[in-house]
């Protein structure tokens, strides 16, 4: 219901304008959509009166409003736009504490976590809002509402996080826990103002899914060999990169616990600290106070620490600090955004950093994605087409073995389940290092990698294909051609 109509009529009364006694034997009210039955219930228990309820077209009802406030506001004693924005706040609380409407959001919460969901997405379309979740890194929708719910289930959602119902103009950032039976889960969420109302994500943090070892995420044996190796160095920096969803936090909490013996020092600075590690010091950072990656990585230089990691490298203070950690006898661990392992030089460079600095402290760099598994309760033996084959420039021989899901109740008829990791793994060798310390871009320096042996993404994800963990699909998706 428009609310605003409903506010509008009780201030005139609370102002002394006109008071209930005044009004005609049976006022009338105009709605825009008028309410159900039980909200015409509490607007005659407020007002006292029986009232009459007359719909009105959305421009006639926004006209009378704009007009009345007009030839009133001389005698509302100085009333102005808050007061009516207070009001729809009042009634925007009530609204999202009504029953129905917290066992609809919680039922939308309930079905995206059964499907394992990692974000839930709130979207206003102008005659509907669009409720759609994130599986396996692909948009599913859950269900489409109503327009009219979408007030009362984003000041739901948004009472939820702690956040200002009142305010729609700005984003707001929050956070929300969550009770599922015995799963104890956090989201962060994060609003944006749109044309048809509030877009709100959830992002789910599972605390209980963490606990994954290095040899679980899928890493073939000649990645997953020579990075054990590497984080069990002394000192230097270790970067992961790839896009966002790509897994990298995971491989590296599961790469600190694999490190974490207790007998060194462990300390991180995330945005935020999304799961708790036994052991290990954690901190998050809160921009509105200075604690930047920057600020928190300066303290923790002073923590006596042997091992670091930084949830993310942004600017060169940060990544400064973290090179000459490195250099400085700490195991620096760190992600940056970039396409894959070699272009993690180059963005270091953009940033200003000096290519011997990068060259004297970077060990390895792992870049990483994360494909659909076949879903393997409906997995079917499928032939490659020719048009396919020349695709992934692989012969119809090698198409053998390859799977797709037929698709069925276990896996939601998407024919996934899961998802596995690619990974490519630059070690910075002596002739890397010539080649960074010469200026060498990353078309130069992925050259010399896999010239020493580098597997790139997109041969991690073949032989991933060639054994029917995947399928051409999602390569395509996922990877690029080399």
């Amino acid at each position: 219901m428009n609310a605003l109509n409903l506010h509008f009529f009780i201030d005139m009364s609370k102002k002394g304008m006109a008071p209930i006694e005044q009004f005609p034997a049976t006022p009338c009210l105009m709605f825009s959509k008028l309410p159900n039955f039980e909200e015409r219930a509490k607007i005659r228990f407020i007002l006292g009166a029986d009232i009459y309820f007359k719909r009105g077209e959305d421009e006639h009802v926004a006209r009378l409003i704009k007009h009345w406030r007009a030839k009133l506001s001389p005698e509302l004693n100085g009333a102005d736009q808050t007061d009516f924005e207070q009001l729809d706040n009042e009634y925007l609380k009530d609204l999202s504490s009504d029953a129905p409407v917290i066992r609809m959001v919680n039922h939308l919460m309930d079905r995206a976590l059964d499907l394992n969901a990692s974000d839930i997405h709130f979207e206003p379309e102008e005659k509907y809002l669009q409720v759609r979740c994130r599986v396996d890194g692909v948009m599913v929708k859950i269900e489409n509402l109503p327009a009219s719910v979408q007030p009362s289930v984003s000041s739901r959602v948004k009472l939820m996080a702690r956040l200002d119902i009142g305010e729609k103009r700005l984003p707001q950032d929050g956070r929300i826990q969550y009770q599922m039976g015995n799963r104890s889960l956090d989201m962060r969420v994060s609003t944006l103002p749109g044309v048809h109302g509030e877009s709100i994500v959830l992002r789910i943090l599972d605390r209980g899914d963490v606990h994954v070892s290095l040899e679980q995420l899928g890493m073939p044996f000649d990645v997953l060999k020579p990075y054990s190796q590497i984080i069990q160095q002394p000192h230097g920096l270790v970067l992961v990169t790839g896009p966002t969803g790509s897994g990298k936090t995971t491989s590296l909490y599961s790469t600190l616990e694999k490190i974490n013996t207790g007998t060194q020092k462990t300390i991180t600075v995330e945005d935020p600290v999304e799961y708790l590690l036994e052991g290990i010091t954690q901190t998050h950072v809160n921009s509105k106070i200075g604690l930047d990656f920057a600020a928190g990585l300066r303290s923790i230089v002073r923590q006596d620490p042997d091992i670091i990691m930084v949830g993310e490298i942004r600017d060169h203070e940060t990544a400064e600090i973290a090179i000459e950690s490195a250099l400085t006898g700490h195991l620096v661990f760190s992600t940056l955004h970039t396409n894959d392992a070699a272009s993690a030089i180059t963005r270091l460079q953009d940033m200003g950093i000096d290519t011997y600095l990068i060259s004297s402290s970077v060990i390895a760099v792992m870049a990483q994605r994360l494909v659909r598994k076949v879903c393997e309760n409906c997995a079917e033996s499928i032939q490659l087409s020719q048009e396919e084959s020349e695709l992934l420039e692989i012969t119809q021989e090698d198409s053998i073995k390859m799977r797709r899901g037929k698709g069925c109740e276990r896996c939601g008829n998407t024919g996934y389940r899961g998802r596995v990791g690619l990974y490519e793994l630059l070690l910075i060798s002596d002739e890397i290092r010539h080649v960074i310390g010469g200026g060498g871009d990353a078309n130069l320096i992925r050259k010399q990698a896999i010239a020493e042996g580098l597997r790139t993404l997109r041969q991690d994800a073949l032989e991933k294909l060639y054994q029917g963990v995947t399928t051409p699909e999602e390569i395509v998706r996922v990877t690029r051609a080399t």
